[in-house]
């Protein structure tokens, strides 16, 4: 997915900016960015460094030095290279984006035949935060040229732009990915996360509408296009992507959390002796079911994060495996002989799951028992990407329901609904596999009453394949 933030400030906004990004680093593994624009030089500095083998904030403490300015922004991302600098009749400019552009390819070839060129090239495929650049530069202005973007692009596309005036903040039409607004003395802020603002003296200001966008100068926030009627947000930003002090559209997420685990909790009719968080995004759900259920909470197995980033990822499956297993320790003396309930946020491939189960029963657990928080995962996001997962086959439902069916597509309708006798197989298949005692999911019903937006607003496409392009 991705996160960024952009400040315009009286003052200096480099460690601002450094440590504002640097909170944004669990919501991408791949790259990270950042731009400022220096008035008394004219010049707009640029830093780009690859995330996958260390953290953003010990690639970028060595080239602090070289930043200069009062405005700027940062991005850590799951995509491209960025920010881009583009010098255009719109005036020089820096861009991020937090995006996932589906008909990309098509996109390209309509630039390509008005003689227009991509020089950012990203794994020898097209920078998408080039391409939305280019297509801001077919606007008159940037107002414009951002709701050019909003009506070619299929999939989603936030966006912060670095001008000489200040920073301008761009929601996706459909407000799938967030952007919250901070202010504090002599200084405003645009992020994806609002966790980024308490340790940096900035409250919440806004929060920035679908389609909105606002310009953001040191002393003030001016909207330049009101926002859409109509909004799609994430719905996994709450089961798993959002840090636990982040709010998005008012709702915080750990509340969201525990009160998804107290009802699942309050519901449950399992006789087990705890309930445990699979760390980190299981830990609220744990507390809460723990509440609901009226039964102790316990850290039956820790994270152990010193030497393994959360973007390292090596060359090969069988490591990646073994990393996977090597950041989560369970406790031998916790385990032995109880029933221990194990909360997690969802299960994608179902690879480090069923890894974890056997080690627990190695452990000495009589039983082990799986609540996950959302619905089973039918459909791949073709929106924000939430996960790595790039096709419906590679989602343990979908190769369940291949061999229950011979056709991977078949009765989708009925799989996702909770209840039915189809989703009962898919389920009890899956516990079986990874010879759990039982699993529950999460209903729709309740993920959405948790989150406490109107279900029409929030985007389950993961769960039941409705879609918003």
């Amino acid at each position: 997915m991705g996160g960024f933030f952009g400040v315009a400030a009286r003052k200096s906004c480099v460690t601002d900016l450094f440590y504002g990004t640097d909170y944004n680093s669990h919501l991408g593994t791949r790259r990270g960015g950042m731009a400022t624009y220096d008035a008394e030089s004219n010049r707009f500095l640029r830093s780009i460094h690859n995330l996958e083998s260390s953290y953003f904030r010990t690639k970028f403490e060595g080239d602090l030095d070289k930043f200069k300015g009062a405005s700027g922004i940062g991005i850590i991302s799951d995509t491209d290279a960025q920010p881009i600098i583009v010098n255009s009749h719109l005036g020089r400019f820096a861009i991020v984006t937090v995006a996932k552009i589906c008909n990309i390819d098509e996109l390209e070839k309509e630039l390509l035949s008005k003689n227009m060129h991509f020089a950012e090239l990203s794994s020898g495929q097209t920078n998408q935060t080039e391409l939305v650049a280019l297509l801001i530069t077919q606007g008159n202005n940037f107002t414009e040229g951002i709701e050019h973007v909003y009506n070619k692009i299929k999939g989603s596309c936030s966006m912060l732009i670095l001008t000489e005036e200040g920073v301008i903040a761009a929601r996706d039409r459909l407000g799938r990915t967030p952007i919250v607004i901070g202010k504090k003395d002599g200084a405003y802020a645009a992020t994806s996360e609002s966790s980024a603002f308490p340790n940096l003296d900035y409250e919440v200001e806004h929060f920035v509408g679908p389609g909105e966008i606002v310009m953001l100068r040191p002393d003030g926030m001016e909207q330049l296009r009101k926002p859409n009627e109509e909004m799609q947000i994430c719905s996994f930003l709450w089961v798993y992507y959002g840090f636990p002090t982040s709010t998005y559209e008012g709702r915080n997420v750990e509340e969201m959390r525990n009160q998804s685990g107290f009802d699942m909790g309050r519901e449950d009719d399992s006789e087990v002796d705890y309930s445990c968080g699979i760390p980190d995004s299981g830990i609220g759900m744990a507390i809460g079911y723990s509440q609901g259920k009226g039964i102790p909470y316990k850290r039956a197995i820790s994270k152990y994060t010193p030497t393994w980033p959360r973007s390292f990822t090596p060359p090969r499956q069988e490591l990646r495996d073994l990393v996977a297993k090597m950041k989560l320790i369970p406790n031998r003396d916790i385990l032995r002989g109880t029933r221990p309930l194990l909360c997690d946020d969802s299960i994608v491939r179902g690879t480090q799951l069923r890894d974890n189960v056997k080690v627990l029963y190695e452990y000495g657990a009589k039983e082990v028992h799986i609540r996950i928080a959302c619905p089973p995962l039918i459909y791949s996001c073709p929106f924000v990407n939430f996960s790595a997962s790039k096709s419906d086959l590679e989602l343990i439902t979908r190769r369940v329901i291949k061999n229950l069916e011979g056709d991977p597509d078949k009765n989708l309708e009925r799989y996702a609904t909770t209840g039915s006798p189809e989703y009962n197989k898919l389920v009890e298949v899956i516990r079986d596999s990874f010879g759990l005692t039982s699993l529950k999911f999460n209903t729709l019903e309740n993920l959405v009453k948790a989150i406490g937006l109107p279900k029409c607003r929030i985007c389950t496409h993961c769960f039941d394949g409705s879609s918003h392009f």
